[in-house]
């Protein structure tokens, strides 16, 4: 499957996310899954882009035609795609994955989140979406959620759309194991 990775670009991240991200994605290429991304040579997206190439994993690596600083993208990307925004790039991701995983991440990360997520809802795709909980990062996104929820601003079936899971293992199995749920937007949605 195509792995769309989500994450921090930041050069200051945390060497504990890093490898962890790092190994998580080695792991899927090993368990022969592809990547598709926003194309970094830092941070998380550097980390998920290290892990793939080491478990000879296939790249595909997008990128806005303006990203033109030295070091910001990734040299070993199989294919590399330019794009005139970054609308552009997040159609091209969203169009070329089989599965969304959302690792930690600032408000970009944020931002890709809850735009796949809104999709989902809203029945646009059916596809798998993972947030990789490392070190509870997302613990209060999660009680977030769950306030929306109880306020009558989410639906709850909207919070059943991904999968928040803070073990290796338990990805690779959710993974190999998801079955999509054809919804429509009658669903999700308070009407």
């Amino acid at each position: 499957m195509r792995i769309c990775v989500y994450g921090a670009s930041s050069v200051k991240t945390d060497q504990k996310y890093i490898d962890a991200v790092e190994h998580l994605c080695y792991l899927l290429a090993s368990d022969g899954h592809s990547l598709v991304y926003g194309a970094g040579a830092n941070g998380l997206m550097g980390a998920a882009a290290r892990g793939f190439t080491k478990g000879g994993g296939h790249i595909i690596g997008v990128a806005p035609r303006f990203f033109t600083a030295d070091g910001m993208l990734y040299d070993k990307c199989d294919e590399l795609i330019r794009t005139d925004t970054m609308r552009e790039r997040k159609q091209i991701m969203e169009d070329n994955a089989d599965v969304f995983l959302i690792v930690p991440g600032g408000v970009g990360t944020f931002d890709e989140f809850f735009e796949i997520l809104t999709l989902k809802q809203l029945a646009r795709h059916h596809k798998a979406m993972i947030v990789y909980n490392i070190f509870g990062y997302y613990d209060k996104l999660a009680e977030f959620m769950q306030v929306a929820v109880h306020e009558n601003f989410v639906s709850p079936v909207s919070v059943e759309l991904y999968e928040m899971i803070s073990e290796e293992k338990q990805i690779l199995e959710y993974i190999k194991g998801y079955v999509a749920k054809e919804l429509s937007i009658s669903d999700t949605k308070y009407i």
